[in-house]
């Protein structure tokens, strides 16, 4: 008898889901029936920054896979149909078609939910005016596109709210449409995912760049003019005139589905699974991507962490059991990398804030270096800061501020958190060396010297 398998959200992780279970089993074992209330599938949100700056050309560029290549695949993809219920005790859900109008029911024998995140709006008067852009999906960058093209010759003025990696990116994606770009951000420094100390290091070379950043400022209205569109952003102490605004703000994961039909959700909002991707407490339903919460392997805590890399694993996984294969995501250690212009940015495992909050203790240790030889032409510099478990040496977190070649490096100290090592065993890793890739020692194994020695200095105390 065939079983049908019907998947929540047409993007990274559901129809990598959808994909996977096809290869495993044929159309005569398994139907697979899509929703997805966008106009796109299978595309890179990672990539719309570029996008919108005008690096990545057309936005077609940006999508793997298109609904027809999917149905060339046997899978039933129905875009602009929008998932409005799930009926667990009924195995089905209700799907509304946004062109028609017309809602039905589906039922299911296995069901994938990827319903993603959503940019974060706060409850702001003019949050909802034309001309202020969340930017998660394809149609989103649209329309930040569309707006951009609104705004007349001469003086044009955006306004990036939040200085997260998608505040920084579309900071950088304004300055290249030529755009004056200002940037408003609550903390104390911008890219609160890394230490205020090395968030100073973003702000100094945002503003060496041309970018106004305006630390601890909270955003109180978004202004329009006669027509109706935003024209400036208020904060307590100041008015920034605007064109366009951008919300940089974060993502929150978007459950209310889940949250309605009783599913179980974690401290942040996200879905639950076991290591299988396979909803707590329920057999037949699993869960990827946006709208999850995983684990921290570091912390031993869940997080939410919206970012394509995972949310492909765990379509992967999912697929494979929903397949009558096998397959576990066991968690991350929160590796990440982003770049402003030239500037490139990485952060894996914990800041120290992350340690305090779980009882650790730790040690720090920052050092300067390049990524190359000091000699060879080129050599840009880079700041790396590593904690370090007291006592133990247990590599706890690195954070990487520099330029060409810094931001990759973090992968050194993501493999070697995951595999738990002290920064005494890191400082004999055999890394691959020439000038024009890297001095003698590279900039992480400098840092795991000094970081040893921190430990060494600590437990002699």
């Amino acid at each position: 008898m065939t079983e049908r398998l019907v998947v929540v959200g047409g993007d990274a992780a559901g129809m990598s889901a959808a994909s996977q279970a096809r290869r495993l089993k044929g159309p005569d074992e398994l139907s697979i029936v899509a929703f997805e209330r966008g106009h796109f599938s299978s595309y890179s949100a990672c990539g719309i920054p570029y996008w919108v700056g005008g690096d990545v050309a057309e936005r077609d560029d940006l999508i793997a896979r298109t609904p027809e290549e999917h149905r060339a695949r046997g899978i039933d993809l129905r875009t602009r149909t929008e998932v409005t219920e799930i009926d667990v005790a009924g195995r089905r859900v209700r799907a509304l078609d946004r062109e028609t109008g017309d809602a039905y029911w589906t039922g299911y024998d296995k069901l994938v939910i990827g319903t993603g995140a959503r940019p974060v709006r706060p409850a702001l008067p003019g949050i909802d005016a034309p001309g202020v852009h969340g930017v998660q999906t394809l149609d989103d960058g649209q329309s930040l596109l569309d707006s951009l093209d609104r705004t007349g010759p001469g003086r044009r003025r955006a306004v990036v709210v939040g200085a997260g990696y998608i505040g920084v990116e579309m900071a950088e994606a304004m300055l290249n449409r030529g755009f004056e770009v200002t940037v408003l951000n609550r903390g104390e420094q911008p890219m609160a995912t890394l230490d205020p100390d090395m968030g100073r290091l973003v702000h100094e070379a945002m503003d060496g760049l041309g970018i106004t950043t305006v630390n601890r400022a909270a955003v109180t209205e978004i202004r329009t003019g006669p027509d109706g569109r935003v024209s400036a952003v208020v904060t307590e102490g100041e008015t920034y005139p605007a064109d366009v605004v951008v919300l940089g703000i974060g993502v929150e994961p978007q459950t209310e589905l889940a949250r309605a039909a009783g599913l179980p959700l974690g401290p942040h909002g996200g879905l639950l699974t076991d290591l299988s991707m396979r909803v707590v407490g329920h057999e037949d339903i699993w869960a990827g991507g946006d709208c999850v919460e995983v684990l921290d392997l570091v912390a031993k805590r869940t997080r939410h962490i919206a970012l394509g890399t995972h949310a492909n694993k765990h379509g992967q996984v999912i697929g494979a059991n929903v397949g009558g294969g096998y397959g576990t995501f066991p968690g991350v250690v929160g590796t990440a990398v982003s770049k402003v212009c030239d500037l490139e940015i990485a952060r894996t495992g914990l800041r120290e804030k992350d340690a305090r909050a779980v009882g650790l203790r730790f040690v720090t240790a920052t050092i300067e270096s390049t990524g190359r030889a000091g000699y060879y032409p080129g050599a840009a510099p880079m700041t790396v800061k590593m904690l370090a478990e007291y006592r133990t040496g247990r590599l706890l977190g690195v954070q990487i501020v520099g330029r060409e070649g810094a931001a990759k490096r973090v992968d050194i100290a993501a493999v070697a958190l995951t595999a738990g090592m002290t920064v005494e065993e890191m400082t004999a890793l055999d890394l691959g060396y020439a000038p024009p890739f890297s001095p003698v020692w590279d900039p992480v194994l400098v840092a795991a010297r000094k970081a040893s020695t921190a430990v060494r200095a600590a437990g002699s105390a």
